[in-house]
Parts: C-alpha cells; structure tokens; sequence
C-alpha cells in the first residue's frame, strides 16, 4: 500500500483542488455563425438566358456556391451545366464558341463539320419544328455527369405536363433528358415522354420557380430573363416574333401573378433590348446588358458576407 501523505500537506492539497474547482472551465472555441443558405432560379427566355451567365461570374468571382439551383428552359440548361461542375466562363466558351448565326448558337455548327441537320433536324411529326436531341448530346459533351445525383449541387428543371398542364420539378434520374424537357418549347421542340408523362417547355406553367425554393432556403435569388417589349412603330412584328413574343407576354403575366403572391429575397431582370428567342449569337450584347444586374447581385452578395464576417468572435 501506499503511504497515505503526511499529514501537513494534506490541508495544502484541500486548498489547491478548492481552487482548481473554483477556476473557470475554458470555454470551448466559438463556431462562426454559418453563411446563410442561398438558392439561386434562374429563368425561362431564350437566347435571354445567356444573361444567367452573368450572375453566374459573380457568384464564381466571390466563391460562393450556392446550395440549391432551379431552372426552367434555357434556366435548366445553363444551371445544369453548373450544378455539374461547369464554371460561368467555361459556359460563356460553350455559347460563344457556337454563336455565328440565331441557330448555329443551339446546333454548335460553328467551327464543326457538321450541317444543320445534324443536330438539329427537322422533326414536323413529332409536335415540333425542330429535334433539340442533337442540341443536348452537343452540351452532354462538355460534362461526365449524366444523372442529378452525380451533381455538385443539387438541381431541380422545371417542365410542364402537357395533358394536364401541371408544372412538374424533377430532381433526379437522367439529366440531359430532363432538361431537353425543360426547354421543348411547344411548336419549336418536339416534347419529350417521361413515363406516363410527355412534357413541353416549363416556361408555359412556371417560368420563374424560385417558389420551389423559398422554404427551404434562407435566401433565395430569382433571375428573370423573360424580357420586355418595346413599341417599333416603323416596323409591323413577322409570324415569328408574334409566336414567340406571345410566349414571353404569357411567361410575363405569369411571373408577375407569382411575383404578388410571394416574393424573393433577390429580385434580378437584366435588360434585353433588342434580343430574340433565338439570339444566342448576341451573346455579349446580352452580357453586356446584364452588367447593371450582376453589379447588384455583387453589391448584395458583398453586404451578406460582410455581416457574416461582422458576426464572428
């Protein structure tokens, strides 16, 4: 056994573990308050959408990664190039590599030995003008992903059930199919079958989904590249601008009824005078007009993570 201490210093011993308990406990390091969660849709509209691009380079040049990213049509395309792990600049590469004529920005013509009826053939006896297969395979090209669980960040494309109308959010399974959904734009593109389902573009039901997001997200940005019309009294609208216009004014009215009955956190519209449906060949043009909107999304970006920082120990 051990012997037990003399007696003298065990009025010592008392005394020192009284003061170790009377000490304080060091406090354990403090975590930072995390960054809030962000969602990001991104719309319907066309060669319009190339503006997502745009407010794509800002999140990239801030590194920040949004958690979440919805998209419809041309919404579903470029954000699915992103969630797949494309940057905003390696996306402007895919666009204006291509651009050289309306159409050669969806065929990726430019630069190939490939005719136009390669990739986009004409497909009258499907439900639409034009076969947007060739169109996918051509972007399904600059990625290995090939499902949404593969995705860095998780993707919803909107598409819209053509029998009943209803919009339809998918999430998981193939993706290039699920985004040549998202864009079969009715009379253009021919629908695509899912299932039981054959889906048109979901611009027609809901062109802005950033609802798909609001409670899940603590904010949530909404980038609406429908566009807007301007009176040209010199000049009468040709059959195309009336089909596609009367798609944007339909898209428009229905942005603005989802807008008065709840809001984002971020409401972005870049300005896209004097773009068509098809003018992906004005690509820096587009670019170039969205410059006032990526410098508000910056602007806004910059404040959160300045509060961010102000909130840590």
């Amino acid at each position: 056994m051990n012997p037990s201490p003399p007696a003298a210093t065990r009025p010592l011993a008392a005394c020192l573990l009284c003061l170790a308990l009377l000490l304080p406990m060091p406090l354990p390091a403090e975590e930072p308050p995390p960054r809030p969660t962000i969602g990001l849709a991104l719309g319907s509209g066309g060669a319009n959408g190339l503006a997502h691009i745009a407010v794509l380079q800002v999140f990239d040049e801030l590194e920040i990664v949004p958690e979440r990213i919805v998209g419809t049509s041309i919404g579903a395309v470029i954000g699915g190039l992103y969630a797949a792990g494309l940057s905003a600049d390696e996306i402007l590469d895919i666009f204006d590599d291509v651009a050289g004529s309306p159409l050669d920005a969806l065929s990726g013509l430019a630069g190939m030995e490939l005719g136009l009826t390669n990739l986009l053939k004409i497909d009258l006896s499907n439900g639409g003008l034009l076969d947007s297969g060739g169109f996918l395979r051509f972007m399904a090209g600059h990625t290995e992903v090939r499902s949404f669980e593969e995705l860095r960040i998780p993707l919803t494309v909107v598409a819209t059930d053509y029998w009943t109308g209803d919009s339809v959010a998918i999430d998981d399974g193939r993706l290039f199919p699920a985004v040549e959904a998202s864009m079969a734009v009715p009379g253009l593109f021919s629908p695509v079958r899912r299932g039981e389902q054959l889906l048109i573009d979901g611009g027609t039901s809901n062109p802005l989904p950033y609802d798909l997001l609001l409670d899940d997200m603590d904010v949530v940005i909404a980038v609406d590249v429908s566009g807007s019309r301007h009176p040209e009294p010199e000049s009468e609208p040709g059959i195309t601008d009336l089909l596609f216009k009367t798609f944007s004014i339909m898209q428009q009215s229905l942005i603005r009824q989802a807008l008065e009955h709840r809001r984002p956190h971020l409401y972005l519209k870049p300005e896209a005078e004097g773009v068509r449906l098809l003018h992906f060949h004005h690509i820096h043009e587009i670019l170039a007009q969205a410059e006032p909107v990526a410098d508000e999304l910056r602007d806004q970006l910059t404040v959160m993570m300045a509060t961010q920082a102000d909130a840590m120990p």
